[in-house]
């Protein structure tokens, strides 16, 4: 799978360097090496050779799948993730979570397993258990009345989706028209008994993580919500540079629960919020939810194969099942609820096989896991020694004695101590995709620990423009704060270089971070 949101060929900015060329007086070098995707790369027809896409994949680039994730027979759909690919998906759940307060989302958590009742309760039992993981209760005590527990040899199952679990907890208090709408969201792993040939990489699997969100709200406020979900999609996707999306809107299937009538009325909101977004979009007959039509918003790879992964589904039914309800003005009167099922990213594994093939070895700096890695010269031990104390300093730019804050700032870096030489050592950050790098040698050793100096270089960049305004702007105002001697030396197409303390350097790494560069 390679999708067609490709990253230019990076050219390497002072490749033929030396490396004494290289280190600078008793500074470091830091060079960016990439750092996100560059300006959208238009699909090729399908006519078009695949050789030719190919040729476009920045010739450093590593895009293994197995840098992020392994898998086993042992658990056949269940990748086992490697620290690098846990890095992405807790950042894209990170990424998310600032966002919910903007958009009044409160997470929760939920269980894994519910008795088969429940899923009766749902409809799911009926329609999708084939695609359930069932188990089976140990039963009543032995020489205990079955009665006292009745219920608890009953099957369960392993649930595919959150729905039925924030329905519970919307029961679990009275609730007025005033607490409307109250929004959930849930990052809980969900299990889905998918066929062993349908299983693909992170594509398809049977268990997996999804930014599950529903809203319960009233009629009034059902458009509003729509609308504000589809700008919530709008936000992520611009963020995260992944280019134009589709919206397909999927109608009533063949098996379905309640009435054609409820089915009709759902149908009309989400065409009339379609129509109102003033986006294009296109019907799948037949492929709603059992239980509503749903907006799907599609990613088409550089094969021309379609990928779901946000989706906003609005259900008459649910709330009916399971008896919700709320308060009106009218004391006497309650009403049941219209529930929202949304995902913004949709399954957060299937999303980063998208990322992985999108960005092509060349992540932005705020996702990646290899943002900064330092390069010693030479052999000597005292360099290697500042070197790994510079890294420390450079990740955790808020290390003290005892428990850190809970926000306390932390950025991916490395050291390499190898043998090899500088040139070869500069070509694997390169290889590797590290977004920064810098040369750490002898003359660093006869400058205090507290008081290192850095020269800072962009060499070559996906978004080089974006990246290189915006260091301009934060060496401007730092110039401004401190009135240091702290400026850009050197401006041009080609490079960024400037003088920074470690501070000052962990203050750029915050800065790089908290735009999402």
């Amino acid at each position: 799978m390679r999708t067609r949101w490709q990253s230019r060929p990076c050219k390497w900015h002072g490749a033929s360097r030396s490396s004494a060329h290289l280190f600078h007086g008793s500074h470091l070098r830091f060079y960016c090496v990439s750092c996100g995707p560059s300006d959208r790369i238009e699909r090729p027809t399908q006519a078009a050779d695949k050789a030719g896409r190919e040729a476009s994949k920045p010739p450093y680039a590593v895009t293994s799948p197995h840098e992020f994730y392994s898998e086993h027979r042992s658990s056949p759909g269940s990748p086992l993730f490697q620290p690098a690919g846990t890095h992405v998906l807790q950042k894209l759940q990170a990424f998310l979570r600032a966002q919910y307060p903007s958009y009044g989302f409160e997470e929760v958590l939920t269980p894994n397993i519910f008795k088969k009742s429940l899923w009766e309760t749902s409809g799911h039992w009926d329609i999708y258990k084939d695609d359930m993981f069932a188990v089976t209760g140990r039963g009543p005590p032995r020489g205990h009345d079955p009665e006292i527990e009745l219920g608890e040899s009953e099957e369960y199952g392993l649930k595919p989706m959150n729905c039925p679990g924030h329905c519970l907890l919307f029961k679990t208090q009275k609730r007025s028209y005033r607490d409307l709408p109250i929004r959930y969201a849930d990052f809980s792993p969900l299990h889905r008994n998918e066929l062993s040939g349908a299983l693909s990489g992170l594509t398809r699997l049977r268990r997996f993580h999804q930014d599950d969100g529903h809203i319960f709200c009233d009629q009034s406020q059902l458009m509003g919500e729509i609308a504000r979900t589809l700008d919530f999609v709008q936000l992520v996707y611009r963020t995260l540079d992944l280019g134009d999306y589709k919206l397909r809107l999927g109608t009533r299937p063949t098996q379905f629960i309640g009435t054609v009538h409820d089915w009709d009325t759902a149908e009309g909101h989400l065409t009339t919020a379609l129509e109102d977004s003033g986006r294009s979009y296109y019907i799948n007959r037949g492929d709603g939810a059992f239980y509503g039509p749903k907006i799907d918003i599609v990613l088409t790879d550089a094969d021309g194969k379609d990928h779901q992964t946000a989706t906003i589904q609005l259900d008459f039914q649910l709330p009916k099942r399971f008896r919700l309800e709320f308060g009106t003005p009218d004391s006497a009167v309650k009403q049941t609820p219209v529930l929202i099922h949304r995902a913004v990213l949709g399954s957060l594994e299937r999303f980063m096989a998208l990322l992985i093939e999108s960005y092509c070895g060349k992540w932005p700096f705020w996702l990646n896991p290899r943002q900064l890695i330092l390069l010693t010269v030479g052999q000597d031990q005292g360099v290697r020694r500042r070197a790994e104390e510079m890294a420390g300093q450079l990740a955790s730019p808020d290390a003290r004695p005892g428990a850190l804050a809970l926000k306390a700032r932390a950025f991916m870096v490395s050291c390499d101590n190898s043998d090899e030489s500088i040139g070869k050592k500069i070509f694997n950050a390169r290889k590797r995709g590290f977004n920064l790098y810098a040369v750490v040698g002898e003359r660093n050793l006869k400058q205090p620990p507290n008081n290192q100096a850095l020269d800072i270089s962009l060499a070559s960049h996906p978004k080089e423009q974006d990246v290189r305004e915006a260091i301009k702007v934060f060496l401007h105002s730092r110039t401004l704060k401190t009135g240091s001697e702290v400026q850009a030396k050197h401006v041009t197409t080609k490079a960024v270089i400037a003088s920074l303390t470690i501070q000052q350097c962990q203050d750029l790494l915050t800065y790089l971070d908290s735009r999402y560069l």
